[in-house]
């Protein structure tokens, strides 16, 4: 429980691994990457302020949505590093995000009906395959393997 004491009291990183449910490990590589900061005290340990949590949590989201680390920790560096992020922040990014998730949504919903139009038809056809090579466009590239994004 947080009191009016120790509301400013830094946590150790087996503290915030506990409260976030995030492996040291991963702390050390969120820190290592930027994405999350700490101080050294005076024996050479991490502490982290409490407003970290909010930050490993956001993290942790992200993550979930498939979002990159890179992504992650540009859009973390919007972030003013003396508080932790609220939800007006946390809007700012999800909306930044938001674009990106539902092109990726449309992608997986377009792959998923080819697919099973593919597994439908079992012809595996290297010319007429509507999911790799529609219209045998890869043909026209030359030999070798060529990845091929279908337009709609």
């Amino acid at each position: 429980m947080i009191t009016a004491q120790n509301v400013h009291k830094q946590l150790t990183v087996g503290e915030v691994a506990a409260r976030s449910g995030v492996a040291v490990t991963a702390l050390h590589f969120y820190e290592s990457k930027g994405l999350i900061k700490s101080q050294r005290n005076a024996g050479n340990q991490r502490r982290y302020p409490r407003e970290v949590l909010r930050r490993v949590a956001l993290i942790k989201v992200a993550q979930r949505l498939g979002i990159p680390l890179a992504e992650i920790g540009e859009a973390l560096k919007q972030l003013p590093d003396n508080r932790a992020p609220t939800a007006a922040d946390w809007k700012v990014l999800s909306e930044q995000w938001r674009r990106e998730l539902d092109e990726r949504i449309n992608q997986l919903m377009l792959l998923r009906d080819r697919l099973t139009g593919c597994i439908g038809c079992g012809c595996l056809s290297m010319e007429a395959c509507p999911l790799r090579n529609q219209g045998d466009v890869l043909g026209e590239r030359g030999p070798g393997a060529h990845f091929l994004d279908v337009p709609d």
